[in-house]
């Protein structure tokens, strides 16, 4: 499913973020990416959809080498790449079901797929009853799930989620795992990057651990392996 060949980060400033990255993983999984702040995580994060590209190296995601595409085709690349980032980035004048159905929209979805897609995620986040509440009205718990309600909309092979529970109380970050556990058990792949030492101790998945842009671990059923 995704294979980082080699992959080299460096940037304009001299910046080395990545240093020879080697990755494969299997469609279905469910990976913790773990290390200090620093290490490279975010720069690794980011290749998976292509917010940033290899300055060496190829990363391939479903047979197709993402590092190596046009810009005019990254759009169709992240229809199949769902990300749900930290601080949510919810459109505060729409509604939550407006929220969903953006990420619909602009992949040309047609309306009356759009309107049972919608119902369909928000019921599997449990928000199907604040369906035209805005962003505001919503705690943090609520808009993250919104926000995991929109990665997933159309049905993509990869989630990608950067600190999704950083922001989030105890209580409430065991909710957005759950959810996200349930969205795996469907075979979508979860891509995780956290700094929660008992989320990755607590539920056992495969860690991947960068340090110094290197892959410093890659375990199974790993630990968080880090003092916070």
């Amino acid at each position: 499913m995704i294979k980082f060949n080699d992959v080299y980060k460096t940037y304009p400033n001299g910046v080395v973020a990545l240093s020879g990255i080697n990755v494969h993983i299997e469609e279905g999984e469910f990976v913790y990416v773990v290390g200090p702040s620093g290490a490279g995580k975010s720069t690794f994060i980011k290749m998976f959809y292509r917010e940033e590209s290899p300055t060496k190296g190829e990363v391939i995601i479903d047979g197709v080498k993402i590092s190596e595409l046009k810009d005019n085709k990254v759009p169709f690349l992240r229809r199949d790449i769902g990300v749900v980032f930290q601080d949510f980035k919810l459109l505060p004048r729409l509604t939550v079901a407006e929220n969903v159905a953006f990420a619909l929209e602009v992949i040309e979805e047609a309306p009356d797929v759009i309107d049972e897609r919608v119902l369909e995620v928000l019921d599997l986040v449990g928000l199907k009853n604040k369906a035209s509440s805005l962003p505001q009205e919503l705690s943090g718990g609520e808009q993250q799930r919104v926000s995991i309600a929109r990665a997933i909309a159309s049905r993509p092979k990869i989630v990608i989620t950067d600190e999704p529970t950083g922001n989030l109380d105890p209580d409430t970050s065991w909710e957005i795992m759950r959810t996200l556990e349930e969205i795996n058990a469907t075979g979508t792949t979860i891509i995780m990057a956290t700094h929660s030492q008992e989320i990755v101790n607590t539920i056992k998945k495969r860690v991947i651990a960068i340090e110094d842009g290197l892959i410093a671990r890659d375990e199974k059923q790993g630990d968080y392996g880090y003092e916070i």
